[in-house]
């Protein structure tokens, strides 16, 4: 796990919540403190979509929703003339980029043995704080794909020109 505070606080909400960049995302949650305290539950509500509608947008294999279909909801919550007083966005890897994560890093890890693959936000204090974390579904003294999540991140972030210091 690493924690990263986010030097250009405005270029990355910028980037989070007007361009695609962390769309293919899924958001497991957000709570956002504005006026009242806004939380969404970012998972899919069984019986909402019909299965042919769940297959047409590619959210069959899905428990939540991605984050690229609810971010201009979050960013209606957010935007306004005053900063929300604190925020906290979990966001984790769909199946499908678990999988591909898994095989391109190598992983002795199946994805089955694997919760989630997470990028937490949190905004408190005029700071935004990002960490990263693997949630295991079998017990492990093994720590390297975490190590290996926490370099993707990084990499992410640089290639995304978000400015960043570890803490």
């Amino acid at each position: 796990m690493i924690a990263l505070h986010i030097l250009e606080l405005r270029d990355f909400m910028n980037k989070f919540l007007l361009s695609d960049m962390f769309d293919h995302f899924l958001l497991q949650e957000a709570v956002i403190a504005s006026d009242v305290v806004w939380s969404l539950d970012g998972k899919l509500q069984e019986g909402f979509f019909s299965q042919e509608e769940l297959s047409e947008q590619g959210l069959s294999d899905f428990t939540f929703l991605p984050y690229g279909n609810i971010r201009t909801r979050c960013f209606d919550l957010i935007k306004g003339r005053r900063t929300p007083s604190s925020f906290k966005f979990v966001l984790l890897l769909s199946p499908e980029n678990l999988s591909r994560t898994l095989a391109k890093l190598h992983s002795a890890f199946s994805v089955g043995d694997i919760s989630g693959m997470f990028l937490n936000l949190k905004f408190q204090n005029g700071q935004l704080i990002v960490t990263s974390g693997v949630s295991y579904r079998i017990f492990s003294m093994d720590k390297s794909l975490e190590h290996e999540w926490d370099n993707l991140i990084r990499q992410f972030f640089k290639k995304h020109q978000i400015t960043f210091l570890e803490v």
